[in-house]
């Protein structure tokens, strides 16, 4: 027979990963919930500082068809990265020659799609190959650039990728900032009419892409309905609400 009040939040804890009903111990937490605080912040820590193993990610994509182009940011390492997020915004100099020469030698691209390892390596190496392979079945039609893995990469270097090959739109698929519930997110910004100085109010966001959130191929559909209405309205950001599952059960309803 336990002798502890019962916490009255408990219910809530069966509904949601969030740190609710822990418990206390005198003035502080229970020794179990210490260490699993303790240990959700090491692997977060661990997520953020360590690099994408990008042979491994470029052999599996090639395993499944997607030859890439394989860019780097202008962070010379991966402490200027974390500590410099303006260089990971930009290509370095030999990247941008090689993009610049590949959408020269290209058609009008309707999307550039990029992978990256922002954050969280360990989300990238988990999700981004499904992710992707599920996405472009759903892109039949449009002209898709070559994919472009990039390394020590931020968000807004999409812009300037997508602006040298030529494409439409953007889109950078990179593991997110790690939390102490999830440390393997991965996270897809779109952007219309890439260009270097795009704002964040001008990119829409799909995020919590993970087996415990949005998985894989739910996170496809969505894309994929984001990326024609940006293509047909010729905008992203603000502008651009994601009304994918609306669309989803209006086409279950009618059969």
């Amino acid at each position: 027979m336990s002798l502890a009040p019962k916490d009255p939040w408990e219910p809530l804890a069966g509904l949601t990963p969030a740190r609710v009903a822990l418990g206390r111990a005198g003035s502080g937490l229970p020794t179990r919930e210490l260490l699993r605080f303790e240990l959700a912040h090491a692997r977060a820590r661990d997520a953020v500082g360590e690099p994408l193993d990008a042979t491994s990610l470029r052999a599996e994509l090639a395993a499944a068809g997607l030859p890439v182009l394989h860019v780097t940011s202008r962070a010379a390492d991966h402490r200027a990265y974390l500590q410099r997020p303006d260089l990971g915004r930009r290509l370095d100099e030999a990247s941008a020659r090689q993009l610049a020469a590949a959408g020269g030698a290209a058609d009008r691209n309707d999307i550039a799609i990029v992978i990256a390892d922002g954050l969280s390596a360990l989300a990238v190496l988990r999700y981004a190959v499904p992710a992707v392979a599920a996405l472009l079945p759903l892109l039949e039609g449009l002209r898709i650039a070559p994919l472009v893995l990039a390394t020590r990469a931020r968000v807004a270097l999409a812009d300037e990728v997508g602006a040298l090959l030529g494409a439409r739109l953007a889109l950078i698929l990179l593991g997110e900032r790690p939390g102490l519930s999830a440390p393997d997110s991965l996270g897809a910004y779109l952007t219309f009419a890439p260009r270097v100085g795009c704002l964040d109010a001008q990119r829409n966001c799909v995020s919590n892409i993970r087996a415990e959130g949005l998985p894989p191929d739910r996170a496809a559909h969505k894309l994929a309905w984001l990326i024609r209405e940006a293509l047909r309205r010729e905008l992203t950001g603000v502008g651009l609400t994601d009304e994918s599952e609306r669309a989803l059960s209006s086409v279950s309803g009618s059969r």
